[in-house]
């Protein structure tokens, strides 16, 4: 009987020894997580160069993180530095060589064949990311200005009717695509929208609405805020508005009466 004790008490103190180090070893190896910054390097935009060829990638002015919290440095560096820069890089690929090389991109738009997938796919993509990326900065939002402000009141009755039009639109819009602020053949400023990478200057593409020269394009690919916000795209479309450089859609606008 008092071996059976004694073994019994052992083996209680060795339960407890065992029980005290998985404790410690526990404590030991328990460390906090990596936060986010940690985790992932964020580049710096200037150091995102095409290869040399006939298109050439809008800078943008800012870093990566300038537009947080509306759009995240991730995601920004993602849609820059991976997605734009693929559609320059393949576009001048796709034109080397061929009749389309030495055209500007409105040119090349408006020119090309449907059929051309290639061409007109990567081509859509670099346009319509050259005016997105043109048309977004930190410090922006607000409203129209200047010529396009009394425009806009003209055609849409006024800036919140345009912009619940725009939202409206946007938020509607069915899979990939682009929701644009263009002026139409007459002069008079529409809401267009297309699919894929299509735009409205593709005078060939199907637009729902009116073709002509866009001025402002919010992208609604996954690619532009999924990140950000998962499958709420409209959060995405509010922050946008937050983004958007009002002087340089006014710049895009008064252009149009040069051409």
């Amino acid at each position: 009987m008092k071996k059976i004790t004694f073994l019994l008490a052992n083996l209680f103190f060795i339960s407890a020894l065992i029980s005290c180090n998985e404790k410690k070893m526990t404590e030991v190896v328990e460390v906090p997580l990596p936060t986010v910054q940690e985790k992932i390097k964020i580049g710096n935009p200037n150091d995102v160069k095409a290869a040399e060829g006939s298109f050439q990638m809008e800078k943008i002015a800012f870093g990566y993180d300038a537009l947080a919290p509306d759009i995240s440095a991730l995601t920004l560096e993602s849609h820059y530095g991976k997605n734009y820069l693929s559609f320059t890089n393949n576009l001048n690929k796709a034109v080397l060589g061929t009749k389309f090389e030495n055209l500007t991109i409105e040119e090349l738009l408006k020119t090309l064949d449907i059929n051309d997938a290639l061409i007109r796919n990567n081509a859509g993509g670099y346009y319509n990311h050259s005016l997105y990326f043109k048309t977004i900065s930190p410090k922006a939002g607000g409203e129209a200005i200047d010529t396009l402000a009394s425009s806009i009141n003209k055609d849409f009755g006024s800036f919140s009717n345009f912009k619940t039009l725009f939202k409206e639109t946007a938020v509607k819009q069915f899979g990939s695509g682009w929701v644009w602020l263009v002026v139409d053949k007459t002069g008079v400023l529409q809401i267009t929208t297309t699919q894929n990478q299509d735009n409205p200057l593709m005078t060939y593409a199907p637009v729902v609405g009116f073709h002509g020269t866009p001025i402002l394009g919010i992208d609604l690919w996954e690619h532009a805020y999924f990140l950000d916000h998962q499958y709420k795209k409209k959060n995405y479309i509010d922050a946008f508005f937050n983004v958007v450089n009002w002087q340089k859609v006014n710049e895009n606008y008064t252009a149009t009466f040069k051409k």
